[in-house]
């Protein structure tokens, strides 16, 4: 499963580092920067709910 985020429909309101900080980094501005894009075995559920809590849909998985 990966993790990808689309930068230009990112806000900066930093929701979902929330519940993922282990997958999501913020930069200085609050904006999204996946740490990696392979979720590890274990992360799966962080990183649902990680595209859930993202309003703008920035997020999304891909299996």
């Amino acid at each position: 499963m990966k993790l990808l985020l689309d930068s230009t429909r990112c806000q900066g309101y930093g929701l979902c580092q929330e519940p993922s900080p282990e997958l999501i980094d913020l930069d200085e501005w609050g904006y999204a920067q996946v740490r990696a894009a392979e979720v590890p075995s274990g992360d799966e559920d962080a990183a649902e709910a990680a595209v859930a809590a993202c309003p703008n849909s920035a997020l999304r998985l891909v299996k």
